[in-house]
């Protein structure tokens, strides 16, 4: 349920169309890479399932695809909602950016700080206030192209976000290191007699 104050912005009155036409290719493109990109996280997630959520899976595992799945699924909604025509891109901005917050610090309350990629939170958790702060910008200039723009450069933002967790995922940087064999344990022992 969207709270009244913010209901009246999610159809900007007139003729207005979401954003300027000069945007819908982008915005376009932009929804059908983070479709597509979402399907490839799935099926990064399915050459390792129980690493990232299995019994066993650690919580990186965990928050590097959540927090991939988070920044695509953001993108892919803000792109949908600026294609509709009338629509406020500014509440769907806002919206996303306090729920892409929220699943973030749920995704990494259970990483240990050890094995916490401290850029890559930073990055995301600034990435999402700054989606906030521009959504919160746009809501009285629907129109204003300028903030359009911010918009899409943060998108991409969000995509290298997306990319960067997704591919530790796929190297398997989320994976306990392997401990080493000592060389006692590859020696190959004679056969014992049987008892």
């Amino acid at each position: 349920m969207v709270p009244a104050q913010f209901a009246a912005h999610l159809t900007v009155a007139g003729d207005a169309a979401g954003v300027p036409p000069q945007f819908t290719a982008y915005f376009t493109a932009s929804a059908a890479a983070s479709g597509v990109l979402i399907g490839l996280l799935f099926v990064a997630v399915s050459l390792r399932p129980e690493t990232v959520f299995g019994e066993a899976a650690s919580a990186v595992g965990r928050a590097h695809a959540g927090s991939a799945f988070t920044a695509l699924v953001n993108c892919f909604f803000v792109s949908m909602v600026a294609l509709i025509p009338q629509a406020g891109l500014g509440v769907a901005a806002i919206i996303l950016a306090v729920s892409s917050l929220l699943n973030t610090a749920t995704l990494h309350r259970e990483v240990a700080r050890q094995e916490l990629h401290l850029t890559m939170l930073v990055l995301g958790v600034l990435t999402y206030l700054v989606e906030l702060a521009f959504g919160i910008l746009l809501i009285p200039h629907e129109q204003s192209i300028s903030r359009i723009e911010n918009v899409a450069y943060l998108q991409i933002a969000l995509f290298s976000v997306a990319l960067s967790r997704a591919w530790t995922l796929v190297q398997g940087k989320h994976l306990p290191a392997a401990e080493p064999v000592s060389s006692a344990s590859t020696e190959i022992s004679p056969p014992q007699p049987p008892r």
